[in-house]
Formats: C-alpha cells, structure tokens, sequence
C-alpha cells in the first residue's frame, strides 16, 4: 500500500567513513523486525552493502535505500558511503531526503569527512540530528564529542539521551524526553529499564538543558517554561520538533551499533520529531531558468525527477525517484521533457538494499524507484505532461579531481571500455568520461583515485581486457603578445588549365582573455570578393586549430583583413583559404606567440598540523594561495594552481597528511606559460606529434 505523505520519514545517513553508519542501518532493520537477525560489515552479509566491491573491500561505496516501518511511520533511510572519493553518493542522498543523520565516532568526535559533509548541509540549511557510536570502545567520551562538535560548528546541539557508562562501563543509554533508561541484551534488542539512582542528579542537569532547548522552539513554550520552569514530554517533543524543522537545533543520540544500543530512542524521535515531506520544499527552474522553491503537494499535478541510476544485473535499469507533487500509479503517464517523451512506469518498487518490494503507488513525498524505464535517467524531470513550464533543479555534483588517459591494446578492446565506462558514467555522474581531440586521448575523470581504481578493476574483470593508463596531458592553449605588422601571402599554382590564385593581407593583434577569436573585413574596394571572404576565415580558423608553437590552440586573437587580390580565373574559396593560413603563419611569426597553461582554483581541507607542509607544497607547485580559513581543528586553503602541477595531487596530498585530507578542484582561467618550463612543454608537444 502507499504511504501518506505526513507518514514518511526521508533521512539520510552519513558520517566519516568506519563510524559505523551501514551497521546502524542493520540495528534499525533489526529492531523494526525486518531482519531476524542483524549482520556486520564484517560478515560481508548486511543488506546496504550488497555489491561484490563493496563486501570484498568492507566499505560502501553506493547509496543504498532502505524502507521500514516503525510504529506507523514508513521510514526511508539512504545509507551513504563516507569516503570522498563516493561523496556524489552523499549528495544525492541530501538532494532527496528533508533530514539527515550525521554519525560520528564516540572516540574521535568530528573527523575530516564529517566537517565536509557538515558544509555540504549547512549550505542547503538542512535539518540534522548526530547519532555518536561507539560508546562502548575503549577512550570513548560522549560529554568530548559534544564538546568538540560544539567548537568544531556553529550549531545549538542538544543531547536527548545520554550514556548509561562509557567504554567498557557502557550499558546502554538514558532518555531524556521519557525520563527511561534502555540497557542493551546481548544478542537482542535492548529493554528498558529504571534509571540507575547514581545518575539522577548528571540527568537532572542533562534533562533541564533539554527543556531549555525545547522551550525556544515555539512562543508558548516559552512563556510556560518562564511561568513554571518545566515542559511535559510533549512539549518537549514539539520544541525540538519545531527546532529541528527550521535547522536551530541539532539533537544529538549515542550508543554502540555493535551492541544494537540506543536504536529505540532514535527510532521513536525519527518518528516523532524528524520532518516530514510536507515540512520541506524542492526547487524548479522555469523556463527563463529563474529557481523557484516549490511545496511538496500531494494534491498537485504528478511531479518527480530521477536523483540517482544503477545498473542491477537482474532488474535491469533501476530510476531512484523523489516524488514532489501528486500521486503516481502504474498506470501514470510520466513525461520527460528532455527527451519529449511519455510512458506508463509499469511497477513501482520500494526498495531494501538490493530487495525490490512492489508498491501500487507513490506518494508526494515518497521515494521510490521505478524498473527498466526508457525515458528516465539521473537528473532527468517527470512531469504530468509536455505543458508544464519548468523541471526539477539537477542535483549539484562536483568536479572530478583525479583523471587518468586510459587506452586498449586494439579497436575491439577498446569498443568494449568504451561501452562499459558509458555505462558507469551514466550511473554515477561523478565519473567523467571524455574524448579530448587536442591530445587524442580518452580521459577519465572522478573523485579519487580509490574511485577509479575500483571502475578499472572493475572493467577489466567483467570484460576480459588490459587497459593502460597514463597521466593525461595538458591542455594548453597559445596566443600572442603583440600587433603583427602587415604579413602578405600569396597563393600561386599552375599546373594546366585553371590554376589556383589568392592573395591576402591581415594583421593580427592580441585581444581580451577569453574572447578566443575577432575577425574583421576592412577591404575596402572591392579588392577581394565577399564570396571568398569565407573562405580566408576558414584558413585563418585552421591555423588557428593548428597552433604555431606547440600544436595548441591559439586563442584570443583578432584579425583584420586589410586588402587582397584576386584573379579572375585562378581564384577560387580554396586559394584563399591557403593564402590565409601562410598570411597567418607570416603574422605569428611576428606577434610574439607564447603558451597558456590552464589554472586550476584549488580548496585543501586539512587539519592544522600539516599546514605547513601543504603551504610550502603548493609554493613548490607555482601555486597562489589566495586565504586559508579555519574551521574547527581542519583549515580550507584556498589557492590558484596549474593544471600541470595538479595532475598527482590526489596521491600527493594523501601521503601528506597521512590520508586525512581533502580537495576540491574547477577550473579558472588560462596564463601565461615562458621560460624553461615552456621550452620543455613544446619539445615534448613536437616530440608527441613526430611519433
């Protein structure tokens, strides 16, 4: 059956990687009696990490969606994975869900995955609550996390349970909305039980702090509490509920996944406190391109997008789709207006790790998937028909930062990558696939080198093929420095019959960064034709392609056609053409050519600790730091790089900072390359072509 949309629960679930997220999601299935029994990730058995990657190397590495029922809530968590390299899992997990659950070590506290996540949701304002684990390891400290999260962000925390003992004191947790204490079972599911008297007054103190929080959530509460210094348990409920809605607090949970300790409260205040759909919003884009905030409606017109695809060796094609508006039904024409296309979605899924569970609709709200569809892919919009002016705004994903040339031993090895990288990239729009016709070479792109290490593995297995991978090279660009001067060239050839003949003079001069190409026709007289004035443009063009120096494109550079001469036999588009490129070859020669290098605008996240070794890397690198801000004990070192010097920094900067750090990349603007390190780029370049 369909779940209304006040009855769903949308979470995602995310922390640093090893904080024990998908083992969380085990305990939750457990204690909602899905599973009989919960695994670990050790087993390599749990229902989130289900893939052959991911039970051999003991980490998630997609988003896995997860439906259960608690007590009448139909709650849809997205397990996502929380290294870097999988973070556009974690993105289309916010992209669909109104809360997410942030989890972080008991021993640690905020770590650099978890900062990085945290940005990612304050820029999207989204609610969150923490679920702190591993409290019954060794060093585990629930009042040090809070502490360190307090620091670490600016955000109003607010514990709603605390440890019942730490480390190997650990025996559960204490609620405070319910005033209960919940002792874990070995092997079960924990029970309650009275509060330990030893804890009455840290509770007292825990619980009035709790109230306080809670007060501030709506007027009334205020004024009660102001009156009679106290709030009821749903009083309590309903302040964090409205604090929680509108992001002004973060209450934080613990217990230890390996024990199934501190799953009830979690559950009972997803349930009760978390958003609902109809709490949020989702954004459209009419057709001026403007973004508009829209309502989840269930009363509206049917309207969804796709936020996320796989490929499933038995389903087929799956389509994780976010209902916004209206209901959908098997029988619901669903229209893509990209592809100008409408089709019935068949049979509607649910779904519970790799398990398809069969609905016969989704609500507003819901998030569901749809089998096999031909008109659906990642970002694509689904609408009720071809008249509705907008579409859903595409899920924002980051630029790759690590990129390899990849190439076969021959056509047919190379068919079958081809094909199979498509494939990949059409799932997971972090990973880039592309054909750069300046190097001739295939380039992929992604988020790290663990992420493209796994495709290749991957690949290679499935299609019984070598592929080889290069650094990739740069793509420069030319351009010149100065005015030309007058260049002349003509084109003279007779060999019986027409020949050919087309005389032509430009001048040439530098022109603004970025403006790639000017040309004008200032003949005047009528010394040359207008029809072969197209034909002097595609010369100059070619040469322009061409490159002078190096082989590079030459950008940025404006031409006049200044005068000419035509005969009136020999001349053709042609002979212009080719009077064109040696006038443009005479003119270059004059003008001062030089390289560009592409530069790259780089954020580093680091702790403090290897600042200085990352300063002096980035010197080292020709690089501009440009500011560096502190966050917490991490630091974000903004600076300017070259593209060339960039090209390893994935692999570098995780041997700086022992695996810690974190990078992101786009590119800026195009400069200046001279002296040595030009002079090597063009003996490489002419070497590359003369083999």
């Amino acid at each position: 059956m369909s779940v209304q949309s006040k009855d769903l629960r949308n979470v995602a679930l995310v922390g640093h990687n090893g904080t024990g997220k998908t083992n969380l999601v085990e305990q939750m299935l457990y204690y909602a009696n899905v599973l009989s029994k919960p695994e670990t990730v050790e087993s390599g058995k749990t229902t989130s990490d289900y893939t052959d990657e991911e039970i051999a190397r003991k980490i998630s590495v997609h988003a896995s969606l997860n439906s259960f029922t608690w007590e009448g809530k139909t709650i849809n968590i997205i397990d996502t994975p929380g290294t870097a390299d999988f973070i556009g899992e974690a993105i289309c997990a916010f992209r669909s869900c109104e809360a997410a659950l942030m989890v972080v070590d008991g021993r640690i506290g905020a770590q650099i995955e978890t900062i990085k996540l945290w940005r990612r949701l304050d820029s999207r304002n989204k609610p969150r609550a923490v679920f702190i684990n591993k409290m019954d390891k060794e060093r585990a400290s629930y009042r040090h996390v809070i502490d360190s999260l307090e620091s670490e962000f600016q955000s109003h925390f607010v514990p709603v349970v605390m440890a019942l003992g730490e480390a190997e004191e650990f025996k559960g947790v204490i609620n405070l909305i319910e005033n209960q204490a919940y002792e874990f079972v070995p092997g079960g599911k924990e029970k309650a039980i009275p509060i330990p008297e030893k804890y009455s007054a840290v509770v007292e103190d825990f619980r009035n702090r709790l109230i306080e929080n809670a007060a501030e959530g709506a007027d009334d509460l205020i004024e009660k509490f102001f009156e009679e210094g106290t709030l009821t348990s749903d009083e309590i409920r309903r302040g964090l509920r409205e604090g929680l809605k509108d992001n002004r607090v973060v209450p934080v949970f613990c217990g230890a996944t390996d024990k199934g300790a501190g799953i009830t409260s979690l559950l009972n205040f997803i349930r009760n406190n978390f958003p609902n759909p109809l709490d949020g919003f989702d954004f459209k884009i009419d057709e001026q391109g403007i973004e508009h905030t829209t309502p989840i409606d269930p009363n509206g017109p049917v309207a969804a997008y796709c936020f996320k695809t796989t490929i499933d060796q038995f389903s087929g094609k799956l389509s994780f789709i976010k209902v916004v508006a209206g209901k959908i039904t098997p029988e619901t024409d669903l229209y893509n207006p990209d592809l100008k296309k409408k089709e019935k979605p068949g049979k509607l899924y649910r779904a519970l790790g790799k398990k398809l569970i069969e609905v016969d609709a989704l609500e507003a709200g819901d998030i569901g998937i749809i089998a096999k569809s031909n008109i659906t892919s990642t970002n694509c919009s689904l609408l009720s028909g071809p008249d509705v002016n907008y579409v859903f705004r595409p899920v924002r994903l980051p630029q790759p930062v690590f990129q390899l040339a990849v190439s076969t031993e021959d056509k047919k090895s190379a068919d079958k990558m081809n094909e199979a990288l498509y494939k990949i990239a059409e799932e997971d729009l972090t990973f880039q696939i592309k054909m750069n016709p300046e190097t001739k070479e295939t380039v992929i792109g992604g988020m790290g080198e663990l992420q493209i290490s796994m495709i290749l593995e991957k690949v290679q297995e499935k299609q019984k093929i070598k592929i080889n991978t290069q650094t990739p090279r740069i793509a420069y660009r030319e351009t010149i420095t100065r005015k030309s001067g007058i260049a002349e060239y003509s084109h003279k050839k007779q060999s019986g019959g027409h020949g050919q003949f087309g005389r032509v003079l430009i001048e040439i001069e530098p022109i603004e960064r970025g403006s790639y190409y000017q040309f004008t026709n200032a003949i005047k007289g009528g010394a040359i034709s207008k029809g072969y004035v197209p034909g002097i443009e595609k010369g100059i063009q070619e040469s322009m392609s061409e490159g002078y120096l190096a082989g590079y494109p030459l950008v940025d550079i404006g031409i006049t056609l200044i005068d000419g001469k035509e005969h009136p036999v020999d001349s053709s588009e042609m002979a212009f053409k080719l009077a064109a490129k040696g006038a443009m070859e005479i003119a270059l020669s004059k003008a001062g050519c030089v390289l560009l290098e592409p530069i790259m605008k780089l954020e580093v996240f680091i702790e403090n600790e290897y600042l200085g070794a990352i300063l002096s890397d980035l010197s080292a690198k020709r690089g501009r730091v440009l500011g560096q801000e502190e966050k917490g004990h991490l630091v974000a070192v903004q600076a300017e790089v070259p593209m060339a010097e960039l090209r390893t920094y994935a692999i570098d900067l995780k041997s700086m900072t022992s695996g810690t750090g974190s990078f992101e990349l786009e590119f800026s603007h195009y400069e200046t390359l001279q002296g040595r390190l030009a002079d090597e780029v063009i003996a490489e370049a002419k070497a590359a072509k003369a083999e």
